[in-house]
């Protein structure tokens, strides 16, 4: 990962000469100058420094390496459910200031015959279903396990983009509905190319028009004030928790930020960190060969990997896990805080952006049903304290 250098004079020249010689240079011929100077530049700082979203920049493709697919009601969810034909591919999740990659073959959910289920279970087929229908057929555990909120997804589109060395890269890329990426896949297997193909024909949207619009992003919402918040009761509901998975409602319950929860949380429940004990906690990590679970989202879809890790290293900005199927990028940079945190018996360890996001969160890999690994435990006591 690289940090996006400050714009040469060079392209500023071309900007003018474009726009000097045709009107207004075209969203088009201004990327199109941009990666004249610097072709190796990101799409998304491209995107931050022509003043637009990646979606839109992305869509001046429509027409020669990109398609715009259907992306209404369902098509995500079905077009992800499609991709579990496409065999090893690479999953990319990312949000501001970090970026999860995993290189694997998705798990299928295989259905329940109906001869199986009792009347309890009967019942509950209304629920089961649109479980079924948030998880697209698979992506749970496995090489690549991902828990979706589709109705975030508002934007996608097939991507096939000839290399340098003239083997086409496909792709698909989801974005929200202010045109920020939210979720990408490459296909690695050469049988997939097949199956990549036929779902761009069968998703492909009538209107290919290149001329991408989105709604700016809206602000931040403001945090509610502590002070009108029922502490003790978000206190005691916390230490009531009887699975960790209760954290998400008792934030909408109390309506408060994850953030703001650390701070509110009852006695020995949190441990403030130093931004920069990422690193030992990935450090460690990898020496120990202590097997964890990273999970990285952006409200759309969240990625975890679950494993052991080998390979970290720093880069200008960003501290990373470069192992063969498995990438971490983490800009700590942005990092404002992190944070040991205790919910019904199990320990997890979060860090926060300067926008008081949520970044990346981290576990101890556990069998279900037994405790967390005390080497897990023992780890987060030993990272630096803030």
């Amino acid at each position: 990962m690289k940090r996006l250098r400050t714009l040469p004079l060079a392209i500023a020249g071309a900007l003018l000469v474009l726009a000097g010689h045709a009107g207004a240079a075209t969203l088009s011929e201004r990327w199109s100058a941009l990666r004249t100077e610097q072709p190796k530049v990101m799409i998304r700082d491209a995107a931050r420094t022509l003043g637009v979203s990646e979606a839109e920049l992305l869509a001046t493709g429509i027409g020669s390496t990109v398609t715009r697919l259907r992306s209404d009601g369902n098509d995500p969810r079905e077009i992800m459910r499609r991709a579990l034909d496409l065999g090893t591919v690479l999953a990319l999740t990312r949000n501001e200031n970090g970026v999860i990659e995993r290189t694997g073959v998705a798990t299928k959910v295989k259905p329940q015959p109906e001869d199986d289920k009792d009347a309890k279970e009967a019942a509950k087929d209304e629920e089961r279903e649109a479980r079924q229908r948030n998880i697209a057929g698979g992506y749970l555990g496995g090489e690549i396990d991902l828990r979706f909120t589709f109705s975030k997804w508002k934007h996608a589109f097939a991507v096939a983009q000839p290399g340098a060395d003239g083997v086409v890269k496909r792709s698909l890329q989801f974005f929200d509905e202010n045109g920020a990426a939210i979720h990408k896949i490459y296909p690695k297997d050469a049988a997939g190319v097949a199956v990549f193909d036929k779902l761009v024909a069968d998703f492909r949207h009538p209107d290919q028009n290149a001329a991408l619009k989105v709604p700016a992003r809206a602000p931040k919402a403001a945090e509610l004030a502590d002070s009108k918040v029922d502490v003790k009761e978000f206190q005691q509901a916390w230490n009531e928790m009887s699975d960790v998975h209760q954290f998400n409602r008792l934030l909408t319950e109390f309506k408060i930020t994850r953030e703001q929860a650390m701070r509110l949380a009852p006695a020995g429940m949190v441990q403030r960190l130093k931004p920069e004990a990422v690193r030992t906690l990935l450090d460690e990590a990898a020496k120990q060969q202590l097997p964890i679970m990273s999970f990285l989202g952006n409200g759309a879809v969240i990625q975890i990997f679950s494993g052991k890790i080998t390979k970290t290293a720093a880069s200008p900005g960003w501290y990373n896990v470069l192992d063969p199927a498995f990438n971490l990028h983490l800009r700590e940079t942005a990092f404002k805080s992190g944070w040991v945190v205790r919910r019904a018996g199990v320990t997890s360890v979060e860090f926060y952006d300067n926008e008081g996001e949520q970044v990346v969160s981290f576990f101890g890999v556990r069998e279900r049903g037994q405790p967390q690994p005390k080497s897990w435990v023992d780890l987060t006591a030993a990272l630096p304290k803030g």
